[in-house]
């Protein structure tokens, strides 16, 4: 017999956002019944599916930061009830600026020291020694951020997902939201009526973890969106003729004009785009391909002529690249769990406790203490009038 007492709760939107919640949420010592809704014929199909994410602790905004480093202990040692291997493979960043970059290099060392002491100004020299391919006679600084790795984005999401199942949470996937209203009778009141390409569910809970179409469920459930900005990202692989290459760090301009990052045989390559796009299943444009190839070849001798493969995804953000975590202020029962921009996958732990904590108790909860969290950086109190 269910327990008419324990609160519903619908989390929309199965990438690594609505795992991470899902996950969390399931957890708590109250025992919320947790619901996992999906649009597609399967979760992660979007933006967590196409991730090649690397961990890097200075990287995002400065209320995002924290969050990175709750989330370190998971990563490097996730439950080993849902996954038995490393989600963390050790992947230093190498960091690359021209003449004409010396400033902007000057502030990415300064900043970056802030959160890794270990951090280190190193030659051009000993740059091309780490990246051989690189052109060193057009590098003027460089800068190398060990401690950093590639994450198993699939494994990590497996994880979310194995847990929230193995806590009693149901996943329901081709259940895209239509329409969300406030009526009938919850737990402490009001519930909401979600109506789904699934079906109807109802919820005492709502949190809104739909990625780049999360102003359009809000909007959907009479909630003030809070102005999610979807921006194109591409990748391609291209083959390497460097056997060792798995070994060598990700390498990037200073200016995030292009990255590359070694992918065993292969190299996974970008433009580093950031094109406006409207909640889509995005694709790849070949004119962004051409603009990194040339990027790339300019800099490096790797003389790109094809590639094995391409793809492109969304990265979503908001006006100040921070993410938006917590009820909303004008209807609690509405959660938002939005913006991961390009540290999601990196934030994930802690981004979903986050959720539950301040959903079911209030406030953050032991995960976070000694951590300085920037609530008001993170709230979406923030971004209205």
């Amino acid at each position: 017999m269910v327990d008419d007492s324990t609160i519903r709760m619908a989390v929309i939107g199965g990438g690594i956002a609505g795992a991470s919640a899902a996950y969390a949420l399931s957890g708590h010592a109250s025992r919320p019944r947790v619901t996992l809704l999906e649009a597609e014929g399967q979760l992660a199909h979007h933006t967590t599916g196409r991730s090649a994410a690397q961990l890097i602790e200075n990287y995002g905004a400065r209320p995002i930061r924290p969050l990175t480093t709750a989330s370190l202990p998971f990563l490097r040692r996730p439950p080993e009830a849902h996954w038995d291997r490393p989600l963390l493979t050790d992947q230093a960043v190498l960091t690359v600026g021209r003449p004409d970059q010396d400033d902007v290099m000057e502030r990415l060392l300064a900043s970056g020291r802030a959160m890794n002491p270990d951090i280190t100004e190193i030659s051009p020299r000993e740059a091309g020694r780490l990246f051989p391919p690189l052109r060193t006679d057009l590098v003027s600084r460089a800068m190398i951020e060990p401690g950093s790795s590639d994450i198993d984005v699939s494994g990590l999401h497996q994880c979310f997902v194995r847990g929230f199942r193995a806590r009693g949470g149901e996943v329901a996937v081709l259940a895209r939201v239509d329409a969300a209203s406030r009526r009938g009778a919850g737990r402490t009141g009001p519930c909401w009526l979600l109506d789904t390409t699934d079906g109807p569910y109802e919820a005492d809970v709502v949190v809104n973890a739909a990625g780049a179409w999360g102003d359009l469920v809000a909007t959907r459930a009479g909630i003030e969106p809070v102005g999610l900005m979807p921006l194109r990202r591409t990748a391609f692989m291209v083959a390497s003729r460097w056997p060792e290459s798995k070994d060598w760090p990700m390498a990037a301009d200073a200016e995030l004009n292009w990255y590359l990052k070694p992918d065993g045989t292969q190299f996974l390559c970008s433009p580093a785009d950031e094109t406006p796009s409207e909640p889509m299943d995005a694709k790849p444009e070949e004119i962004d391909i051409a603009v990194a190839i040339e990027r790339i070849n300019e800099i490096t001798t790797l003389d790109i002529r094809s590639i094995r493969s391409s793809w492109a995804g969304l990265r979503t953000f908001v006006a100040d690249r921070s993410m938006v975590i917590g009820p909303d202020p004008d209807e609690p029962s509405f959660v938002w769990c939005v913006g991961q921009g390009g540290t999601g996958i990196q934030t994930a732990p802690a981004a979903g406790q986050l959720v539950a904590d301040l959903t079911l108790d209030g406030s953050p909860g032991p995960l976070f203490d000694g951590i300085e969290l920037d609530l008001s950086g993170l709230g979406p109190g923030r971004l209205r009038a």
